[in-house]
Parts: structure tokens; sequence; C-alpha cells
């Protein structure tokens, strides 16, 4: 994985491979799937997921990438509220803000019934 367009190619590759539509490059769209009712998640079955070179993900969806994530938000304030996108940027500048591989896992971590593996 290269950075977020990759994320959720690999993301539709798990979790909608029989689907005609795929998912956007969209947390809520993350969070949304998770949920079930579409794709390969029935329900609230109990899921494990393998999160396989989980440190190489880390690097690619680390603090540069969550930086460049943000400054598209802030480029469309007709779109995205511009406050909490520079709030996030100025954590991450001050070196404790929420990278996206952070941001990833806290979706997962929300749906009880899913057990993330890093491996």
């Amino acid at each position: 994985m290269h950075g977020i367009p990759s994320l959720y190619r690999e993301l539709n590759r798990v979790f909608m491979p029989d689907e005609e539509w795929t998912l956007g490059e969209s947390l809520d769209a993350l969070d949304d799937v998770l949920y079930g009712g579409f794709g390969v998640l029935e329900g609230a079955e109990p899921v494990r997921v393998v999160w396989a070179d989980h440190a190489q993900s880390r690097a690619a969806l680390g603090v540069e990438t969550t930086r460049e994530y943000y400054r598209a938000k802030l480029a469309r304030p007709d779109v995205y509220a511009p406050a909490p996108a520079q709030r996030a940027i100025d954590a991450l500048d001050a070196g404790v803000g929420e990278t996206y591989f952070d941001l990833v896992r806290r979706v997962f971590a929300d749906h009880e019934n899913i057990e993330l593996v890093l491996d």
C-alpha cells in the first residue's frame, strides 16, 4: 500500500469483491461497510481482519499523507469545514495528531464484532 487510494483499493478488494460499486475514499464509507449488510459482511457477525505488513501501511498513511488529506479538505471550504481540518494539521505539527492510519484503526475499533489484527 502506498497511500490513501491504494488503501481503499485493498478495502474494496477484501470487503466488496462481488459488488457492482466500490467504496469511495472516505472514513465514513469504511464505517458504513463495517456495519455490514453489503459486501462480504452480512451484519454484526464476528469477523477477524488481519492487516498484513501494517508497519509499511503505518508509514504510508503517516503524518505527511495525513497532512495532505487535511490540506485537500482546506482547499474545499465549500464542502468541508476548514476549522476541524486546521485543528488536525496543528495537532500533527505539534506531534500529537492522529495519522490516517490511526483514524482507520479507530473506525475498525468502533465495531466490537470486528477484530483487527496488525501483522
